[in-house]
């Protein structure tokens, strides 16, 4: 039964488009609460040393360690990309800290990032994926972090509102994440899904070497 407050509540969010974007902001961070201690189990069990072994290249080929350049490009500054992503999180319905965490750990904010696989631009968008998002131009910031937005919404509706299972898919594919029933157990999965919690303020304390977060 709805109370009173409850009731007000509601309503108000269906008036106001803020309201239900700190709800949805409440859920995703609540879901990632949920699913930090399942990640953290697998990464102990992880091979730690990737060098060390033999895994599938991710899907995207995205990895921010593996990214190469198809020219000399300087990082976006602040200024010029924070608009970008402020609007594309607003339409979308994202929070502005998980879109800058996903594109500092995919491009390092370069938009002339190529990885080895062709993934391109900001958020790494191989080409058949940009395609079906409408980009004529991997290159262009706006088109590529609106696209990216577009695609990382995607997977979190995809995925029940799971930020961390929407950002392991983002990084090693939807079949990946489908087949493990949660993030797969890959150290470079568990590596940019660790790097993303970090850059969002909600990883471990630094300084606890027993933790792999």
């Amino acid at each position: 039964m709805l109370t009173v407050t409850s009731a007000c509540v509601l309503a108000a969010a269906a008036q106001d488009p803020r309201i239900a974007m700190e709800q949805s902001i409440a859920k995703q961070r609540a879901a990632i609460e949920v699913q930090r201690t399942a990640v953290r189990v697998q990464a102990r069990g992880a091979t730690q040393d990737a060098s060390a072994s033999f895994f599938p290249v991710p899907w995207r080929g995205a990895l921010s360690p593996l990214t190469v350049f198809a020219a000399e490009c300087d990082p976006m500054a602040q200024d010029q990309i924070g608009p970008i992503v402020n609007e594309a999180s607003e339409r979308e319905g994202l929070t502005p800290g998980l879109l800058d965490a996903v594109i500092e750990q995919e491009s390092s904010y370069q938009p002339c990032a190529v990885s080895p696989k062709g993934a391109e631009g900001l958020m790494q968008l191989m080409p058949a994926t940009a395609a079906e998002l409408g980009v004529t131009d991997p290159f262009d910031p706006r088109q590529n972090v609106d696209a990216g937005a577009r695609f990382l919404k995607q997977l979190i509706d995809r995925y029940g509102g799971n930020v961390v299972l929407a950002v392991a898919a983002y990084n090693a594919g939807p079949h990946r994440v489908d087949s493990a029933g949660g993030v797969p157990a890959l150290p470079e999965t568990l590596g940019y899904v660790s790097g993303i919690l970090d850059k969002m303020g909600i990883g471990e304390a630094p300084g606890d070497s027993s933790s792999p977060w």
